[in-house]
């Protein structure tokens, strides 16, 4: 596949998705209903929620097209199985965003077109049930991601920047086909999703992201030169995500929590709690993850020496144990005892509390055993004091009649 194919493929599917962003945009417009509770109509949200599928249609009508004009050569029997797992996927993830599920079951059909990727790749026993156990790992990784707006389609955009770069530095160029119409999908895609987000990638894009990006790395590893790291560096692209996951794993193991059930344990949810925007959180994720890319199609390119393929996995596990430190969970309410809530009440009077009265300079405490109700005042001398008549009167004006 020539150079201008692969740009004419990016260009369609940059615009195609675009359209189908902007079109699926106005429809959630078109749903929204301001006097319902909460400004939005289930079915405007679904539709937002659901948006990833314009990026599925965008890529794969491109990446599809380019097939079917024989742009593949040699290698249309990869790409076709590449781009029929992702499908597949996306397919139950669209599913997912319609009628939500048990995530557990996507695991089945994730493996499933993990295996029919390897197989139509032709790759050994032996590497295929590598690849597929990394595909399937990798695919949830970058799901998981999509916790925040515009965060996994920044990083994927700069893994599959790196993915591409690889490619074609490899030689095979059909292997850069889904990279490059990925690019320019969530490139598309990033205009509608960025914060604050009209638009979500939702179960269905996640999905198809991740299992593209796996397995375009897995195939493009398969197919290096015996001469580069291509074994150590492709696999350095996936570090954000791998770490994110870590991350979430490593919290809900301490907390007793469950390990699949999201809460907001993410990396972008940390960052919030130390006031990092949304925005903020996505740009610096996406500088994270553009490190290990920069530095694996460095060492794949044989500009630097393996031993770089370090220092991106060394700083992740650094800032996966100071994110550990980040607060993730509210500690639970204790209720107050009854005792200490006795002592602390004191009656009020339309909200405000009435202070108790202190005792006059030299008074002499009731007797014990004799002494007043609750509440009497008292004289200097101990003696309970006569309260005003009840018509209002002074004393003096009282005295004054009778005489």
């Amino acid at each position: 596949m020539n150079v201008l194919g692969i740009i004419a493929s990016g260009v369609a599917a940059l615009f195609i998705t675009v359209a189908l962003a902007k079109g699926a945009r106005r429809a959630a417009l078109r749903l929204h209903a301001p006097d319902e509770p909460g400004g939005r109509a289930p079915r405007a949200a679904t539709l937002r929620r659901a948006g990833g599928a314009t990026v599925v249609l965008g890529v794969g009508t491109a990446a599809g097209g380019a097939l079917w004009l024989g742009a593949a050569d040699d290698s249309a029997g990869s790409v076709a199985g590449l781009l029929a797992g992702a499908g597949i996927v996306a397919a139950l993830g669209l599913v997912h965003d319609l009628k939500p599920f048990r995530a557990a079951l996507l695991l089945p059909v994730q493996t499933a077109a993990a295996v029919l990727v390897v197989c139509l790749a032709g790759l050994s026993p032996a590497a295929g049930v590598l690849a597929v156990l990394w595909i399937v790992l990798v695919t949830n990784a970058f799901a998981l991601l999509d916790h925040a707006d515009g965060l996994l389609t920044t990083v994927g955009l700069v893994t599959a920047a790196g993915l591409l770069a690889c490619a074609a530095l490899g030689g095979d160029s059909a292997l850069t086909l889904l990279p490059a119409t990925l690019v320019a999908g969530l490139a598309g895609f990033l205009l509608h999703n960025w914060h604050p987000a009209r638009l979500r990638l939702g179960a269905s894009g996640a999905q198809f992201t991740g299992f593209a990006l796996a397995a375009s790395g897995a195939l493009i590893q398969e197919a290096a030169p015996s001469g580069r790291a291509a074994w150590a560096a492709l696999p350095v692209l996936a570090t954000v995500a791998l770490a994110d996951t870590a991350l979430v794993l490593i919290s809900r193991r301490r907390a007793a929590r469950s390990l699949l059930r999201d809460t907001d344990d993410h990396i972008a949810h940390r960052l919030r709690r130390v006031r990092v925007t949304v925005p903020g959180a996505a740009v610096l994720l996406g500088l994270w993850a553009a490190v290990p890319v920069t530095t694996a199609t460095l060492v794949y390119a044989e500009l630097l020496h393996p031993a770089f393929l370090l220092l991106p996995p060394a700083g992740s596990v650094a800032a996966v144990f100071v994110l550990l430190r980040i607060p993730a969970y509210t500690p639970p309410r204790t209720a107050p005892s009854r005792t200490a809530s006795r002592r602390t009440t004191a009656p009020t009077t339309g909200g405000a509390a009435i202070p108790s009265a202190a005792p006059a300079p030299g008074a002499a405490g009731p007797a014990p055993g004799k002494g007043a109700p609750s509440g009497t005042a008292r004289t200097a001398a101990g003696h309970p004091t006569v309260p005003p008549p009840p018509t209002g009167r002074s004393a003096a004006g009282v005295a004054a009649e009778r005489s």
